[in-house]
C-alpha cells in the first residue's frame, strides 16, 4: 500500500519549501509533489513606481540573491530605455558577480548542501594522522588538512557534542544513515574545510562591498553604469580586491574542487545521486563579460540531454502558466503580460507516515487542485532546468574551451563518463565546476579594467525618459542559481507591469496543465527511500539545486487579518512590534 511522506520544511535553503511524495512498498517513489508556501508580491508592489527606484526594490526580493536581481532589473530598465552603458561598468559588474558567484556555491556546497554527504557524527572516529597524509590524494596543495589542524577540529566539535544541547548547528541530522560513503578521515577533511569555509564567506563579502559600498544589498550600481569610480580610481582598492581574490581562489582550487573530486569518487555508486535526472531540458543564458564582446558562459538550449546539439534562445517562447499554482489567471502568459492576482485555495485532510513510521493525521497538498506560490514557467511548452549544471553543459555543448578543458579533467579526475553530469551527483559537481571557471578567469575582467581605466574613465551614460512615450524592455542573465530574468513595461513615466522569472521558479514550479513535471518534481521519482522516517535521499536531491525560494518575505492571512504591525524609529533606528 502506497504512503505518502511530507518533508516540511525544508531546511537549509532560502525561503519556505515543502516536499510530498507517494512511495510504494517497495521504498520507491511513484509521484512527487513541491509547493512553495511564501508568496512573491514583488511585482505587485513595483507597479506606478519611478522605473529608475526598481532595481533597489528588486534586490530586496531575496536576502540572498540580491545583487543577482539588482542587476538583471537594472538591465532591464537598461534594455528598456536602450541605454548602452560604459565598458567599465560592464567590467566593475562582472567582477561583483564573481564575487557573488564565489561567495554563494562555497556557502551552498559547505554550509546547506554538503552535510548530506558529510557525516559529521563520523569525522569524530578519525585518525588525524591518515586523514591529513590522505588529502594529498585529492590535491597536491590542500588547505586547513595538517595534522595538528585536525586535531583542533575533531575537539572543537566534540565540545560541540559534549554541550547539553547536543551537536549544535549539527544536531538533528541522519547522521550514521547508510547512503552515507565517505570514511571517517574524509569527513573530517570535508568538516575542517566547512569550518574554513565561514572565513571565506566573509573574505569574499569585502570583495563584494569594495565595489558595491556593502553586501548584502550593494548600493553601487545605478541606471546607466555604476557609482563606485572613486573606488575604480584607488589603486589600493583595486588591490585588496585582487588580494582577497586571490585568496578565495586558492580555496576554491585546492578545497572545494578536491572535496568534490572525493565525493565523486566515493558516491558514483550511490544510487540516490546517480539516478538519472527526470527532466534533461536544459536553459542557460550568456553571462560574465571578461572583455569586449567576449563573456565566460555561453546562451542555449539543449533538449533531451543531447550534447550533440544547442538550439538559440527565443524569448518569445518563454511562458509561465498557474494551472495548480495558487494565481487566478492559469493560462500561459508571456512575462511582458504576466499577471499575479492571488487565489489561495490551501492544504486538504489525510494521512502521511509520521516520526516513528506509523501513520498520523496531516495536511497534504492536493495534486488535483493548486498547490504552490510558484508558478510554472514553461519554454516553447516544455520544463526546463536552469542553474549551474545547464550553464556548464550547454557552454560545453558550444565547445567552449574553457568549460571544456575543466569539465573534461574532473571526468578523468574521477573516473566518471559523461552522462554521469545528468544526475544529482553532477549537479552538485556541475555548481563547483563554474565556481572553478570562475575563479580561474574572472581576473581576465580585472586586468582589462586596468589597462581601459588608464585611457577612459567613464562609467555611467546619460540618458533621458519620455514621459510620452511607452518602453518595454528586458533583462536577462545567468546567476548562482540559473537564468534569471526581469520584464519591465513603462508608461507615463511610471511602471505599468514587471515581472520577474527566477531561477528557482524554472526547477520547482508545479505541474503545468499537461501534467508535466517541473525538474525538482520529475528527479524525485523513481528515487528509493531506504527509511521513510529518514528521507535523506530527497533532500539531497532537492538541495542539489540550491533552492532560493523567497524571492519575497510576504506572509499573508487569507481572510485578510493583520498578523504583526511594526514600528521603527527614523532617528534612532529602533523596532518595536
Amino acid at each position: 500500500m502506497s504512503k505518502r511522506v511530507i518533508v516540511d520544511p525544508i531546511t537549509r535553503i532560502e525561503g519556505h519549501l515543502r516536499a510530498e511524495v507517494i512511495v510504494g512498498d517497495d521504498g520507491v517513489v511513484q509521484d512527487a509533489f513541491v509547493s512553495s508556501t511564501l508568496w512573491r508580491g514583488l511585482e505587485v508592489i513595483a507597479k506606478g513606481r519611478d522605473p529608475r527606484n526598481i532595481p533597489l526594490m528588486m534586490q530586496r526580493i531575496c536576502g540572498v540573491c540580491t545583487y543577482s536581481h539588482y542587476l538583471i532589473s537594472t538591465v532591464a530598465v537598461e534594455d528598456a530605455l536602450d541605454i548602452k552603458i560604459p565598458y567599465n561598468a560592464e567590467l566593475v559588474r562582472t567582477l561583483m558577480l564573481a564575487a557573488l558567484f564565489m561567495h554563494d556555491h562555497v556557502v551552498h556546497f559547505y554550509h546547506l548542501h554538503g552535510v548530506d554527504w558529510v557525516d559529521i557524527v563520523s569525522a569524530l572516529s578519525a585518525d588525524e594522522a591518515k586523514a591529513s597524509k590522505l588529502a594529498f590524494k585529492y590535491t597536491p596543495n590542500p588547505i586547513g588538512t595538517g595534522e595538528n589542524e585536525l586535531k583542533k577540529v575533531k575537539e572543537k566539535i566534540a565540545k560541540f557534542a559534549k554541550n547539553p544541547q547536543g551537536l549544535g548547528p549539527f544536531a538533528n541530522a541522519y547522521w550514521g544513515h547508510k547512503t552515507f560513503r565517505l570514511s571517517p578521515e574524509q569527513n573530517l577533511i570535508a568538516l575542517s574545510h566547512y569550518l574554513k569555509a565561514l572565513e571565506v564567506q566573509r573574505t569574499v563579502a569585502q570583495m563584494m562591498a569594495i565595489f558595491g559600498g556593502k553586501q548584502p544589498h550593494p548600493q553601487s550600481l545605478a541606471v546607466g553604469g555604476v557609482t563606485c569610480v572613486m573606488d575604480l580610481l584607488n589603486p589600493a582598492r583595486m588591490g585588496e580586491y585582487l588580494v582577497k581574490f586571490q585568496d578565495v581562489a586558492e580555496f576554491i582550487n585546492n578545497a572545494y574542487y578536491a572535496d568534490i573530486v572525493m565525493a565523486a569518487q566515493m558516491y558514483k555508486t550511490e544510487p540516490s545521486v546517480m539516478k538519472p535526472m527526470g527532466v534533461k531540458n536544459f536553459l542557460a543564458h550568456r553571462e560574465f563579460m571578461v572583455g569586449r564582446n567576449e563573456y565566460l558562459f555561453e546562451s542555449g538550449i539543449i533538449k533531451n540531454g543531447d550534447l550533440s546539439k544547442v538550439f538559440e534562445i527565443d524569448e518569445d517562447k518563454i511562458t509561465e502558466e498557474a494551472t495548480h499554482a495558487w494565481y487566478k489567471d492559469e493560462e500561459p502568459q508571456h512575462p511582458y503580460d504576466g499577471t499575479n492576482n492571488p487565489k489561495y485555495t490551501g492544504f486538504v485532510d489525510g494521512q502521511s507516515v509520521g516520526p516513528d513510521g506509523k501513520m498520523v493525521a496531516s495536511k497534504n497538498i492536493n495534486e488535483k487542485e493548486k498547490y504552490s506560490w510558484i508558478k510554472s514557467p514553461r519554454y516553447d511548452g516544455e520544463p526546463m532546468e536552469v542553474g549551474p549544471l545547464a550553464c556548464i553543459l550547454v557552454a560545453y555543448a558550444k565547445g567552449n574551451k574553457r568549460v571544456e578543458s575543466v569539465v573534461n579533467g574532473f571526468l578523468e579526475q574521477t573516473g566518471l563518463p559523461a552522462s554521469a553530469l545528468f544526475s544529482t551527483l553532477g549537479r552538485t559537481a556541475g555548481r563547483m565546476l563554474q565556481t572553478k571557471l570562475i575563479a580561474d578567469n574572472a581576473l581576465v575582467a580585472f586586468n582589462n579594467l586596468i589597462e581601459n581605466l588608464k585611457v577612459d574613465q567613464e562609467t555611467c551614460a546619460t540618458y533621458t525618459i519620455d514621459k510620452n512615450k511607452e518602453y518595454k524592455g528586458r533583462g536577462l542573465g545567468d546567476v548562482p542559481r540559473g537564468m534569471l530574468s526581469h520584464w519591465i513595461r513603462i508608461k507615463n513615466g511610471v511602471v505599468e507591469n514587471y515581472q520577474t522569472v527566477v531561477p528557482s521558479t524554472w526547477n520547482a514550479g508545479p505541474m503545468d496543465a499537461k501534467g508535466s513535471k517541473g525538474p525538482y518534481e520529475a528527479d524525485l521519482i523513481g528515487l528509493k527511500i531506504e527509511d521513510l522516517t529518514q528521507p535523506i535521499e530527497i533532500i539531497r536531491i532537492i538541495h542539489s539545486y540550491d533552492p532560493c525560494i523567497a524571492c519575497a518575505v510576504h506572509v499573508m492571512d487569507t481572510k485578510g487579518k493583520v498578523l504583526s504591525e511594526y514600528k521603527v524609529d527614523p532617528l534612532y533606528g529602533g523596532c518595536t512590534v
